[in-house]
């Protein structure tokens, strides 16, 4: 199957010459603001994490591809995939709008097309899974198309909304805000640890028992906190931007909190991630951090470096930007936490 029903390669004008090679420089270093933490990358760091890159040309096996990014095309190599080695397979297609991806871009198609162009992948993605397996899609409200398909192919067992602060204000319309999160399972057995992604918040209402001891929460020097449940409304995300140690150029990047939410509630140390459009590489990283393996696929190469570099970067710092202590904190509570290692600039108000 071809990419050719979604994407188009754009053109791109070349900004370096280096050795009579014309570099294209979309996604290298530029000049930005002082406190600008994006992750960018310089000609020679494009060279050298690029000969880390996979490139699939047969069939394959799980020790091939465990801890790599394959820089290709997906519908071009879903047939070099190995079966049955998937524990978690997160997937963030491009929704059905024109957007563009800096070489190549989607347009939108008629809800039919898009409903037929995603279930013809994702059919043939589905031999990855185990049958322990979890699956976990985005989309926006838009996308019913996704939640038809998946009831077709596995069990449904979830619609997580999640906030998007970020985006335009509208004048004759409801801000759009928010994205679904489809989870879904091959079947009734699978991995789901609720413990290990409860959120901590504060308490507005301080419950006492007949003894006058806290009820369900705890007293701290930093204020009063309890551990709730995982519910199926996240409010507590931040969309990366400049000034997060996570940021990179990509438009539609997940923040490593989401991600590490459902590494933690739907896999065990160990377990395989794959993410078939895996864009800077934040499921790989996040996976890493927790002790996963992984392997994703991104069709641009520039993104394929950035995540690479990332993945770098994460060898010394596992931090994820607000989970701490093991557990997920409520926005705007960097004041309130203690630091770690004496370290307060790696962690976030997010």
């Amino acid at each position: 199957m071809s990419s050719k029903v979604s994407y188009k390669t754009r053109k791109k004008k070349p900004l370096l010459v280096k050795d009579g090679t014309l570099l294209d420089t979309t996604l290298l270093v530029k000049k930005r603001a002082p406190r600008n933490r994006t992750i960018t990358l310089s000609p020679e760091e494009k060279e050298g994490y690029r000969t880390k890159l996979v490139k699939l040309s047969a069939p394959t096996s799980p020790d091939k591809i465990t801890n790599k990014t394959i820089h290709q095309d997906l519908f071009n190599i879903l047939d070099f995939l190995p079966t049955h080695f998937v524990d978690l397979l997160f997937i963030d297609p491009p929704y059905n709008l024109t957007k563009e991806f800096n070489s190549n871009s989607f347009r939108e198609m008629s809800s039919a097309g898009y409903k037929n162009w995603f279930e013809k992948w994702f059919v043939k993605l589905l031999k990855t899974l185990k049958s322990t397996g979890s699956v976990y899609v985005c989309g926006d409200w838009r996308s019913y198309a996704i939640q038809e398909v998946i009831e077709r192919h596995l069990i449904l067992q979830n619609r997580i909304a999640w906030e998007r602060e970020k985006g335009r204000g509208a004048k004759s319309n409801w801000k759009n805000c928010s994205e679904d999160i489809w989870f879904a399972t091959a079947s009734n057995h699978f991995t789901f640890n609720a413990d290990a992604v409860k959120l901590k918040r504060k308490v507005i209402a301080p419950y006492t028992d007949s003894n006058g001891q806290p009820k369900d929460w705890e007293k701290t020097d930093n204020g009063n906190y309890r551990l709730t449940h995982p519910s199926n409304i996240w409010t507590d995300l931040t969309v990366p931007f400049w000034s997060m140690p996570e940021n990179t150029d990509h438009p539609t990047q997940k923040p490593e909190k989401l991600l590490a939410k459902i590494i933690l509630a739907s896999s065990k140390a160990n377990d395989f991630i794959f993410d078939p459009f895996l864009g800077s590489g934040t499921t790989s990283v996040v996976a890493r951090k927790l002790g996963r393996k992984y392997v994703g696929v991104e069709i641009d190469e520039d993104y394929c470096c950035i995540t690479e570099k990332r993945l770098h970067l994460a060898e010394s710092d596992k931090t994820i930007q607000g989970y701490q202590d093991g557990v997920f904190w409520e926005r705007n509570t960097l004041q309130d936490r203690k630091k770690i290692n004496g370290r307060s600039d790696t962690l976030s108000l997010f």
